[in-house]
C-alpha cells in the first residue's frame, strides 16, 4: 500500500502554527488536535499516520466519523499505517450498550437476514417477544442501490413466524439465516439513509416503527461481527476462488462508474494498431489496474466492502467457513485501503465487471438494426432483393 507522508508543504502549514514533529508523542497529537480546521485536516491526517502512539489512532478514529471523500482516506491510509507498527485503535461505543446494559436485549430482540439476490435485494427483519405472547416484527425489504423499498411492523405468533420464513426461504431458494438484531438494525438504518426523500413518504415512517421496538438511537457507524469472528483470515490475502460464490459473482458495480473503462477495452480488443497479443494483453493489464484504483475507492469501494461483509457473515452461518474468511479478507482490504492490484480476487473480479459489461453491449450491437452497410453488403442486399422479386414473379 502507497503511504501518504506530510508533504514539504503541509508540514510546513503546521509548523506554521505551532507544531513540532519532534514533540513527545502524547503532546504531539494534543497540538494537532487544537489545530484541526477545514484547511489544515488533511495534513494532520498524514502526521498523526507518523506517530506511533494510541493518541494518535484514537485522534484519527475521532476524525474519521462524518469525514468523507480524499479526508476519509486519507485518515483510512494513516490508521493502516499505524497497524502496521503495531498501534491499534481505540474503540468507540456502541449506540447499543445503553440497550444491553438496561437489559433489553435479554428481552427477546432477534435478527434475521435472507440472501442478498442478484438484484441487490434481500429482505431483513428484527422481531421482539411479547409480554402477553407472541411476537412484534419489524420488516423491511432493503435495496443496494435504492435504499428501503418497504417496510412493516406487524404482531403474529410463533407459527406463523416459522411458516412465513418457510415460504420466503422456498421462494429465494436458499437459508435465511439468524442474525446479531444489531447488524440486522444497522442495515435497516443504513439503507433508510440512502432512501430518496420522496420514496421515504411512501414507504412509511422507518423511525417511528424502528421505536416499537429499539429504543438505542440510530446507529451511524458499526463494527461488523464478521472481523471477530473471522479475526485470523481478516489478516489472509483473499483467494480468488471467492469469484465462484453467487453472492459475490452477482454483484455488479453501476454502469455508468464502470462503462469508460468498458468502452477502453472494447477499443483494445478492436485496435488494429497493436503489434502482437502480448503489447494488447499489457494494455489490457493496465487499464484494469486503473479501473481497481479508481473504482473500488470511496463510495463504490464502501458499497462492495458492505457486500462482501454480509456475505462473509452469511456463509459463515451456512457451514462455509473458508468462503467465509476469504470474503472477510478481501473486505478488510477494502477497509484498510490496501493495494489491491496485485491481489488475485480484486483482479479476477474486475475482469468479470469489465466482461459482463461488455458482452451485454457487444449483444446490444448484435441485436440493433445496421444503419450503414459497407459497399459488399449493399451489392448482396440488393442480389438478394432482385432474387426474392423474380420469384415472387415466377408464383404470379
Amino acid at each position: 500500500m502507497s503511504i501518504s507522508k506530510p508533504t514539504d508543504k503541509s508540514l510546513a502549514q503546521l509548523r506554521e502554527r505551532g507544531f513540532d514533529p519532534a514533540a513527545p508523542p502524547a503532546e504531539a497529537v494534543a497540538k494537532l488536535s487544537s489545530l484541526r480546521a477545514d484547511d489544515t485536516l488533511i495534513a494532520i491526517a498524514q502526521a498523526l499516520g507518523q506517530i506511533a502512539a494510541p493518541e494518535a489512532a484514537a485522534l484519527l478514529t475521532e476524525m474519521e466519523a462524518g469525514s468523507s471523500g480524499a479526508l476519509r482516506r486519507e485518515i483510512r491510509r494513516a490508521l493502516f499505517r499505524l497497524r502496521q507498527q503495531g498501534v491499534g485503535t481505540t474503540e468507540t461505543a456502541s449506540p447499543y450498550d445503553a440497550v444491553k446494559a438496561r437489559g433489553d436485549d435479554a428481552s427477546g430482540l432477534t435478527g434475521a437476514l435472507s440472501v442478498t439476490d442478484a438484484e441487490g435485494m434481500r429482505v431483513v427483519w428484527i422481531t421482539k417477544s411479547r409480554p402477553g405472547g407472541g411476537l412484534r416484527r419489524l420488516w423491511a425489504l432493503v435495496s443496494e442501490n435504492d435504499g428501503l423499498l418497504a417496510v412493516k411492523a406487524e404482531t403474529l405468533s410463533r407459527k406463523e413466524l416459522r411458516a412465513d420464513r418457510a415460504e420466503l426461504e422456498k421462494r429465494a431458494g436458499a437459508r435465511m439465516i439468524d442474525a446479531d438484531w444489531e447488524l440486522a438494525d444497522f442495515i435497516m438504518c443504513e439503507a433508510y439513509r440512502r432512501t430518496a426523500a420522496e420514496r421515504r413518504t411512501r414507504i412509511g415512517d422507518f423511525l417511528a416503527l424502528r421505536t416499537e421496538l429499539i429504543a438505542a438511537p440510530v446507529p451511524v457507524e458499526f463494527s461488523h461481527p464478521v472481523y471477530q469472528e473471522l479475526a485470523a483470515e481478516a489478516a489472509q490475502e483473499p483467494a480468488a476462488d471467492l469469484m465462484k460464490e453467487p453472492e459475490v459473482a452477482a454483484y455488479r458495480l453501476p454502469q455508468d462508474a464502470i462503462k469508460p473503462f468498458v468502452e477502453q477495452a472494447a477499443q483494445l480488443q478492436q485496435s488494429t494498431l497493436l503489434l502482437n497479443r502480448m503489447v494488447q494483453q499489457e494494455r489490457i493489464n493496465d487499464l484494469l489496474d486503473r479501473a481497481i484504483d479508481q473504482l473500488l475507492r470511496g463510495e463504490l469501494g464502501s458499497g462492495l466492502r458492505r457486500r462482501l461483509e454480509d456475505t462473509a457473515y452469511y456463509l459463515m452461518r451456512t457451514g462455509k467457513r473458508p468462503q467465509a474468511g476469504w470474503a472477510v479478507a478481501a473486505a478488510a482490504r477494502l477497509r484498510d485501503g490496501a493495494d489491491l492490484k496485485r491481489s488475485p480476487f480484486f483482479q479476477l473480479f474486475m475482469r468479470a465487471q469489465l466482461g459482463a459489461l461488455l458482452a451485454e453491449e457487444q449483444e446490444k450491437q448484435q441485436e440493433q438494426p445496421r444503419l450503414i452497410m459497407t459497399p459488399a453488403e449493399m451489392m448482396r442486399a440488393r442480389a438478394a432483393a432482385q432474387a426474392r422479386a423474380a420469384q415472387r414473379g415466377r408464383l404470379r
